[in-house]
């Protein structure tokens, strides 16, 4: 389903484009722009790729690996392999700590869950983490089963899901949690192996911090509150009703009655979506965290809790009830299809080669909306590079002036930016005479095309 998603070839969206342009670069400008907390992007100084610099590394490595182009398809087939390999492992690990059947419906839970498949498909670092997530997982069960070489999968797994995505790390910490609870005053060498596994990603936030970024690019996340826990099921589900209800009706079955002799699994289930919940919870009272995507890792634990209940009663109830969970995933997950891209920013700049005139500025409106455009005008359009103007150039006089901008309702940034650009339009004695909205997911993407109007009062030539 992932791949059915890949094919569609639907345009980058903004953090898809930032992967698309970063991993660009050659790596040793890459590694130096991480530790000094500068930009790689001309009008995007102030977002270095700092934290999510391990990814754009590993990219890059893929990228050379297999010959592919940093595109639709080379990017997001990497998501793509990394997602269907952490099935496997999370398939491997559940079967491990209950045994088969339910290692095979918690793994095709996950495989055909909408949120699961919807990141498999995009050229971000959440299919790594969770791949990464997974194999712990295999160590962690290795672990509990007194496999002596547990906990070294455990704790380099670990770590390679910190420098994935730092979020992923509270899977980490959920482990070390149950694992005490499991193993009590047996559980140091695990704690230990924890916070070993804990340093990189450390060193990772501390540089950082150190290096100014801080919190940096993290403005536009609004408090939820104590919403977090009905915000990532709504996320785990796609927000479909029926598919709400299996869910927590499986998830209840196997918290209540998953059977005296899976205690273990439960208390790795419940530590596993519990944890990483709490703790985002907890931070919100702080500053606003939550991003549901950034707990996909944690999802794989309500799989896990989910396949506890399906599996315990007889074999056909549990054929039923799996059924009935797939196929709800199955539907939701096809909807996704039809909804297009999240942003559109492709078949905007197509639509301005078809009436664009050489000499007629390209200009993108802010610098959020810079990026998309630059992207598919030197990727597709070379013939336009003359003409693109981003912030914080400005146009130059022009009878007819286009810009690309998102939706007002859309942005999240400073709004002067765009009245500004408008302001300085107005001033030129230019007005909006076309203006095309290009819909998507998370933001819609409008082309204007400014022209000249003698009726408008001001004189150009003045200024």
């Amino acid at each position: 389903m992932g791949g059915w998603l890949v094919s569609q070839q639907y345009s980058f969206w903004y953090d898809e484009l930032y992967t698309a342009e970063v991993v660009q670069e050659p790596t040793s400008d890459l590694v130096e722009a991480m530790v000094r907390g500068e930009g790689t992007i001309a009008y995007l100084q102030d977002a270095p790729p700092s934290y999510n610099g391990p990814y754009y590394l590993a990219a890059r490595l893929w990228l050379t690996g297999t010959g592919l182009s940093p595109d639709e398809t080379g990017l997001r087939l990497f998501s793509l392999v990394a997602m269907a390999a952490g099935m496997v492992a999370f398939t491997c690990a559940v079967t491990r700590l209950v045994g088969r059947r339910a290692g095979l419906v918690a793994g095709l839970v996950a495989a055909t869950n909408p949120f699961v498949v919807q990141y498999s498909a995009e050229a971000r670092g959440y299919g790594l983490a969770l791949l990464a997530i997974a194999v712990a997982a295999v160590g962690f069960a290795r672990y509990l089963d007194g496999h002596p070489r547990g906990l070294l999968v455990f704790g380099v797994a670990g770590a390679a899901a910190g420098l994935a995505h730092w979020f992923a790390f509270l899977v980490i910490v959920a482990f070390a949690v149950a694992g005490t609870v499991l193993r009590r005053r047996e559980a140091w060498s695990l704690l230990g192996v924890t916070a070993l596994a804990g340093l990189p990603v450390t060193g990772l936030v501390a540089m950082a911090v150190a290096n100014g970024v801080g919190a940096s690019g993290a403005e536009w996340i609004g408090g939820v509150g104590g919403a977090v826990p009905r915000l990532t099921l709504n996320a785990w589900v796609g927000g479909d009703t029926l598919l709400t209800v299996l869910t927590v009706a499986a998830a209840g079955a196997g918290l209540l009655f998953g059977g005296s002799g899976r205690r273990n699994a439960r208390v790795v289930a419940v530590c596993w979506i519990g944890v990483p919940v709490i703790l985002v919870t907890a931070a919100e009272i702080i500053r606003p965290v939550f991003v549901a995507r950034y707990l996909l890792p944690a999802g794989l634990g309500l799989a896990l809790l989910m396949a506890l209940g399906i599996t315990r009663g007889h074999t056909k109830a549990a054929a039923l009830a799996t059924v009935a969970v797939l196929a709800s995933s199955v539907l939701v997950t096809a909807g996704n299809v039809d909804e297009g891209p999240r942003e559109d920013v492709r078949a905007a700049v197509a639509s301005i080669v078809a009436a664009h005139q050489s000499g007629e500025p390209v200009v993108a409106a802010a610098r959020w909306d810079a990026l998309g455009v630059d992207y598919y005008v030197h990727r597709d359009h070379p013939e336009l590079v003359a003409d693109l103007v981003v912030p914080p150039a400005a146009p130059p006089p022009a009878s007819t002036v286009w810009v690309v901008r998102r939706d007002r309702s859309g942005v999240k940034g400073d709004p002067d930016k765009l009245t500004a650009l408008d302001a300085e339009l107005t001033a030129r004695r230019l007005r909006v005479v076309a203006d095309e909205r290009f819909r998507g997911r998370s933001a819609d993407v409008t082309v204007q095309r400014w022209e000249r109007d003698a009726s408008m009062p001001g004189d150009e030539r003045g200024r």
